[in-house]
C-alpha cells in the first residue's frame, strides 16, 4: 500500500499556496488564509489536493511521531505514557515534566545532559502559574523535552555519545534521517535547526501524510504501532489538557494526529486514510477547522466534527463570524436522481 522506496527530494520553491480558509465578519469576507492540503485515501493515493502539497517544506513537530518510531527501531524500549511524551509538543504540565524526568532516571542521566532549549510552559496558564511562582525557564519545561530525554535514552542503549546528541552527523539523526526517508518515501531536501535545538528535515506536505499514514497503520508489535498506539491511547501525554490534538483524537475513533508550529498538522486513520494541513502564515486559528474539514473531505463522520470548526470571531464579546474552510474542502456527497 505504502512503498518504501525513495522519490527524489522536494523541490526546495516558493510554495504555491492556495486559499484554504475565508475570514468571514458579519457575512463579510475579511481575510484569506492561504495554505495546502492533501487527502489520501486507504490506498495511499491521493484523494484531493488544494495548494502545494510537493514543494519543500518544515514540518516542524508534526514529524515526532516519525522521530519516535526511529528511535523504538534503535531499541527505545519506552511504552504508553512515556512513548507518547517521546513524540510530544507537551504543555508543561507537572505530569510532563514528571515523565521527562523519569525517561532521564531510565537513561541514568540528569536534567543537564540535556541540550534543548530553556524555555517557559507551553500552555498559557500554567505559564502564568509558573510566573506567579517566580519559577524560572527550564529544558524540562520546554515542550520537546519528552523527544529530548528520549533521544537521549537511545544513545545511552546503543553506546553513542551524549555530547553532540544534536548534531545532524551524530548517529543518533542519522538513523532518524533514514527513517524519515524510509517512511515519507522520499529523500530530505534540507536539514536545518528546530526551535528547540534538533535537526529540521525538509519534506513535502504529501511526504508527511504518507509517512503519518504508514505509523497508523502499521502492524502490531511494529515500532511503528508502538507509537501510534501509545500517542492515542494517551493523546494528553503528547500534548495537553484542553489541547485541539488531543480532543480531536478523543473525537475520532483510532485517529493519530499532531500538530506543529507554523501551522502544520497532520491525521492518519486506522485503515491509511490520512490529511496534513500546512497554513502557509502559520496562524493556529485556521489550522484547526481546515484540518475537520479535511478529514470530513476523507471521509469522517462530519457529526464527529462539530466542534472543531473552529472559535467564534468576536464583536463586542459577541460571535459575529466565523474561520470558513473554503468550498473546495466540503465533503462530497451523492445525490439521488430526480
Amino acid at each position: 500500500m505504502y512503498s518504501s522506496s525513495h522519490t527524489d527530494a522536494p523541490a526546495i520553491r516558493e510554495p504555491l499556496h492556495a486559499p484554504v480558509a475565508h475570514v468571514v465578519r458579519g457575512g463579510v469576507t475579511e481575510g484569506v488564509h492561504y495554505g495546502s492540503v492533501v487527502v489520501l485515501g486507504a490506498d495511499g493515493e491521493v484523494e484531493f489536493q488544494l495548494g502545494d502539497i510537493e514543494a519543500a517544506f518544515y514540518p516542524r513537530s508534526s514529524l515526532k511521531p516519525v522521530q519516535a518510531a526511529a528511535m523504538v527501531r534503535a531499541g527505545l524500549p519506552l511504552e504508553g505514557e512515556l512513548l507518547s511524551l517521546a513524540a510530544a509538543s507537551h504543555s508543561g504540565e507537572e505530569r510532563h515534566l514528571a515523565g521527562a524526568r523519569r525517561i532521564l532516571e531510565l537513561a541514568g542521566v540528569t536534567e543537564d545532559d540535556l541540550r534543548n532549549v530553556t524555555d517557559m510552559p507551553y500552555d498559557p496558564a500554567v505559564r502564568d502559574t509558573w510566573i506567579r511562582e517566580g519559577r524560572e525557564p527550564s529544558r524540562l519545561a520546554q515542550n520537546c523535552s519528552g523527544k529530548h530525554a528520549a533521544m537521549l535514552y537511545t544513545c545511552k542503549l546503543n553506546g553513542w555519545s551524549l555530547d553532540g546528541y544534536l548534531d545532524p552527523r551524530h548517529p543518533l539523526q542519522q538513523a532518524i534521517a533514514e527513517i524519515v526517508e524510509d517512511l515519507t518515501g522520499q529523500r530530505i531536501a534540507r536539514v536545518t535547526v528546530d526551535g528547540c535545538g534538533a535537526p529540521l528535515f525538509s519534506i513535502s506536505l504529501h511526504g508527511l501524510a504518507r509517512a503519518t499514514a504508514r505509523i497508523a497503520t502499521a502492524a502490531q508489535g511494529t515500532p511503528e504501532a508502538r507509537v501510534a498506539d501509545a500517542m492515542r491511547e494517551h493523546a494528553e501525554m503528547a500534548s495537553g489538557a484542553g489541547r485541539d490534538v488531543a480532543a480531536l483524537m478523543r473525537a475520532v475513533p483510532r485517529l493519530l494526529a499532531k500538530d506543529g508550529f507554523e501551522g502544520v498538522e497532520v491525521a492518519a486513520l486506522a485503515d491509511g486514510r490520512a490529511v496534513a494541513v500546512k497554513i502557509s502564515d502559520g496562524a493556529n486559528r485556521a489550522r484547526i477547522p481546515v484540518t475537520a474539514a479535511a478529514l470530513a473531505r476523507a471521509g469522517v463522520d462530519p457529526a464527529l466534527l462539530t466542534r472543531f470548526a473552529g472559535e467564534p470571531l468576536l464583536g463586542g464579546g459577541e460571535p459575529v463570524g466565523e474561520i470558513r474552510p473554503v468550498r473546495a474542502l466540503e465533503p462530497l456527497t451523492v445525490r439521488a436522481c430526480a
